[in-house]
């Protein structure tokens, strides 16, 4: 009878050994899948709204009306997020006024990221 209860414990060890390298290998890779960047720009407009929002994860998310477009539009509206709230408050201060916003795309943002996959890191003031 030990000799079954032996087989079977060394089964039950070896069996949640590899199930936890395994989600621990499928949450790594995860990770690094959604927060992979797929492409880094700059786009440039009037800041017309910027503001902190979300229910349970508070982001800050932000509209840029593009320039060069005499109407606003869907299309002409880019959508975006930021993840530092020194940006954030950077942004308050030239809501309304020409800026250059410098954005990385993920693949997948996840939801305390903000509710865009562009994430703005750095703006600048056109005069």
């Amino acid at each position: 009878m030990s000799l079954i209860r032996q087989t079977a414990g060394n089964i039950a060890r070896k069996t949640l050994l590899f199930s936890t390298v395994l989600l621990l290998l499928f949450g790594v890779v995860y990770y690094f899948y959604r927060t992979y960047t797929i492409s880094e720009g700059s786009r440039s407009g009037v800041l017309f709204k910027i503001s902190k929002r979300g229910l349970i994860f508070k982001t800050f998310e932000g509209q840029l009306h593009l320039g060069g477009s005499v109407m606003m539009t869907k299309e002409s509206i880019f959508d975006f997020s930021v993840s530092d709230a020194n940006v954030y408050h950077e942004l308050q201060n030239f809501e309304g006024k020409n800026v250059k916003l410098y954005y990385h795309e993920l693949i997948d943002a996840f939801i305390w990221q903000g509710e865009t996959d562009y994430i703005v890191y750095r703006v600048e003031p056109i005069q």
